[in-house]
């Protein structure tokens, strides 16, 4: 199946450059741009990426922008132009998978939607140096979901254990916990053994230390 992908660009010439890029790509469909939120909610039910302007000149924030996209379901691409740190932060607290800047070369612009639509994370360095000074990002980044599956495995239960408590299956723990080491790695706080990630468990709270 091809991935879907949207854009949230209120100026023209990016967006035809943009879609332009993409669509030389077989496996990849843009199915819908707009120049806010709600227009591509208008034109599209179900998206697997959405390439989001942080700085629209309807003076819209990130936040409220991909709380808008939401029930699209698609993962969330901060698409910039360099725009301040806090605006990034902002959108990665907001659940934003990573940056591209709009002046990438073609090809990272589109092994950067493959990768997010597989559901990874795009830690550029610019995204990195926007969130290092922002030590809680990884807490507030974890979706619910993650969180009770990290803080159940962190705890000792293993991967069975954990899906049966959750009501899933292994495979879907197994890649909750692909998306939660990815996470932690973009922010350098990486977490490839089991017991680091019941350090970071610890560290935001998910995991009282004397567990």
């Amino acid at each position: 199946m091809p991935i879907l992908v949207g854009i949230v660009e209120d100026h023209p010439a990016t967006v035809l450059g943009t879609v332009a890029i993409l669509r030389k790509h077989a496996d990849i469909v843009v199915a819908a741009t707009g120049p806010r939120a709600p227009d591509l909610l208008s034109k599209a039910s179900k998206l697997d990426v959405v390439m989001l302007d942080l700085a629209l000149s309807d003076g819209s924030s990130p936040t409220e922008n991909i709380r808008t996209l939401a029930p699209l379901g698609a993962q969330i691409i901060a698409y910039t132009s360099g725009e301040q740190s806090r605006l990034v932060r902002e959108a990665a607290r907001a659940g934003a998978s990573g940056m591209i800047r709009k002046s990438e070369r073609m090809e990272v612009i589109v092994e950067s939607v493959r990768r997010a639509a597989r559901g990874e994370v795009i830690a550029s360095p610019d995204w990195a140096a926007a969130l290092d000074a922002d030590r809680e990002f990884v807490s507030a980044r974890l979706s619910p979901r993650e969180s009770e599956v990290l803080s159940l495995y962190a705890s000792g239960e293993t991967a069975d254990r954990v899906a049966q408590s959750l009501f899933l299956s292994r495979e879907t723990v197994l890649d909750h916990i692909r998306r939660i080491r990815a996470k932690y790695a973009a922010v350098d706080r990486a977490a490839p053994t089991k017991v680091d990630l019941f350090r970071r468990a610890i560290e935001d709270g998910l995991v009282a230390p004397d567990r």
